[in-house]
């Protein structure tokens, strides 16, 4: 498993991590947007984002009459690489299953 794979799964651990990526596939949200809608301080809502930053999930840019704020969005193409691993993991597990299945069949 790549380092990218290992970032973006530490990124995904956290349950409110994962909501806010379903919040930012709906939209883009800005930090305070998505503190509200997780119920989180904005230090605890920075440290999710930073987290999600980190491992390549989303990214922020600023608006354009207001440069305090961020605005976070997904990352396209940011999860290509685990998708990847998953479909090849998942080919594994089933002809692991399948092969085990013929042996517990054929020793009947």
């Amino acid at each position: 498993m790549s380092a990218a794979i290992d970032r973006t799964l530490a990124a995904l651990a956290d349950p409110r991590r994962r909501r806010a990526v379903e919040l930012l596939g709906g939209r883009p949200h800005s930090a305070g947007e998505l503190a509200a809608a997780l119920g989180l301080a904005p230090p605890a809502m920075s440290r999710h984002l930073r987290a999600l930053k980190e491992g390549g999930l989303v990214e922020d840019s600023y608006l354009t009459f207001d440069a305090r704020v961020r605005v976070y969005r997904l990352k396209d193409g940011a999860t290509a690489e685990l998708k990847q691993w998953l479909v090849a993991t998942e080919a594994l597990w089933s002809d692991q299953l399948a092969a085990f299945k013929r042996h517990v069949e054929g020793s009947e």
